[in-house]
Formats: C-alpha cells, sequence, structure tokens
C-alpha cells in the first residue's frame, strides 16, 4: 500500500516538479519531550499548486532520480 503524506508547498521553480515540506512530531527517547522534524520531498505537479498550498502526496514508482512521489490533491 503506497503511503500518502500531507505537506505544505514550499517551491515550484522546477518545471512539473513541487517541493512538498512534511512536518512530523517525534518524542525523545531519552528526555521525551515532543519535537518537531521537517523533511522536504520532491513530488511531481501536473495540477498546478500554488506556494503556501496544503496537499496530499502519494508514493508512486521512480518518476526521476530524486522524484518518487506524486501530488494527490490541494486541500487548502
Amino acid at each position: 500500500m503506497p503511503q500518502i503524506k500531507t505537506g505544505t508547498v514550499i517551491s515550484t521553480k522546477m518545471l512539473k516538479t513541487a517541493v512538498v515540506k512534511i512536518d512530523t512530531v517525534v518524542k525523545h527517547p531519552l528526555y521525551k519531550k515532543q519535537i518537531k522534524r521537517s523533511k522536504k520531498i520532491k513530488a511531481r505537479d501536473e495540477i498546478g499548486v500554488k506556494v503556501n498550498d496544503k496537499v496530499k502526496i502519494v508514493e508512486t514508482k521512480p518518476i526521476s532520480k530524486n522524484v518518487n512521489f506524486k501530488v494527490l490533491e490541494v486541500i487548502k
């Protein structure tokens, strides 16, 4: 089953590719404090998203060397 992630578009400067920032909250193993972690993922954009859009991305077969996700829909 492919992964579905939610994130914010931070760049659309590449042709048909958007950079999506995924934020997660993890618990520190020793101190038990909640820590924010973020990851930037390149996703294939065929629907034309804009910067600061909340989007859902889904894992696909590799499209290029760095692109393994596709924009599924715009949430906001």
